[in-house]
């Protein structure tokens, strides 16, 4: 829903085009953005028309908009808000200065719940009030911004660019999932302060990834994936990424959320027959060995062609109860290459 609250804004959306230009609910529908962050960058950065016609109403021209346009380009790529309207508007912006290396020790990053790798930090960096990135993606540091910001309109813009460009995988693990661990890591660090952004980022990073899932592929028979969350286990993120990019390659998935009970799982492994089965844990108190060697050995099909799946032990919760025989995958690309290719053979 996006109702407004007075009936100006209304009025903006039923006003009728002429030569007067645009009005400020049609140019946020043309830049796909809410009309309060039109307003907001036109009060912040000075982008809109210079008055109101008729004393009223803004009305935006060719030129209004191709600034606004350019902005969001540029903020695309990771360039903060107040420079990239800087440059919209044919500015010039002082030379940043080098800052000095920081005197903290380096060390280590706890990785987020979401994420299914961990990418090598060549070096440290800040982003907004304080995200350490590393070296990063400036898509990344886009992204962590409008985090930060709590800007729900940039960041969604932002991650749809991402993974429009660079493709699913490579988005996740070197714009999203950097971005996911910086919050984490915050929120760790500062007791209970921005859990909020963690939060934030979380649900707009689900949103995106559900944007991105083609419509559900039929796939043949025995060539499904069956992916959820051990019981106890909540984190559902790092399934929701995988089910994305097995989509996208066109294998049909099944995804049952977070802490799917065992007669649940055991049932929905019979009726579906899936060539693999994705099973997520977090932390070591969830992982089970007990259930991923019982879902590895379960048969079904006609006596003489009985198959059984393959099941992926997926999550850091496997890595200190590794299961003989079972693959365990360390990354978004490892996990989507093994089950392409049991599923394809």
């Amino acid at each position: 829903m996006s109702g407004h609250a007075n009936g100006t804004d209304r009025g903006h959306l039923r006003e009728p085009r002429d030569g007067g230009g645009l009005s400020t609910g049609e140019v946020a529908r043309r830049l796909g953005v809410a009309p309060t962050t039109v307003r907001s960058w036109d009060r912040r950065y000075g982008l809109g028309p210079p008055g109101h016609s008729d004393g009223r109403h803004r009305r935006w021209t060719a030129a209004d908009v191709a600034r606004l346009e350019r902005m969001c380009a540029l903020a695309a790529t990771g360039v903060p808000p107040a420079e990239a309207a800087r440059q919209a508007r044919g500015e010039t912006s002082p030379q940043p200065q080098p800052q000095p290396p920081s005197p903290e020790r380096e060390g280590g990053t706890a990785p987020a719940a979401g994420s299914l790798a961990t990418p090598p930090h060549r070096g440290r960096s800040k982003a907004g009030s304080g995200l350490r990135l590393g070296d990063v993606r400036r898509e990344c540091r886009g992204v962590a911004r409008a985090a930060l910001r709590l800007d729900a309109a940039a960041l969604d813009a932002l991650m749809a660019a991402a993974i429009e460009e660079h493709g699913l995988v490579t988005a996740w693990s070197e714009v999203i999932m950097p971005a996911l661990q910086a919050a984490g890591s915050k929120w760790e660090g500062s007791g209970e302060r921005y859990v909020e952004v963690e939060h934030f980022l979380s649900w707009h990073v689900s949103g995106a990834l559900r944007r991105h899932v083609p419509p559900a592929a039929p796939g043949r028979s025995g060539a499904v994936t069956v992916l959820a969350c051990v019981p106890g286990e909540h984190h559902t993120l790092p399934l929701e990424v995988l089910v994305a990019a097995l989509a996208e390659r066109g294998l049909p998935v099944r995804m049952f959320g977070g802490a799917l009970p065992v007669e649940s799982l055991v049932s929905a492994v019979r009726r579906t027959g899936p060539a693999a089965v994705g099973l997520w844990s977090q932390s070591r108190g969830t992982a089970s060995r007990p259930l991923a060697q019982h879902v590895a050995a379960m048969e079904w099909g006609v006596r003489g062609a009985r198959r059984k799946p393959v099941v992926l032990t997926l999550g850091p919760g496997w890595a200190g109860r590794p299961v003989p025989g079972l693959p365990h995958p360390h990354g978004l690309a490892e996990a989507v290459a093994v089950v392409e290719d049991v599923v394809r053979r």
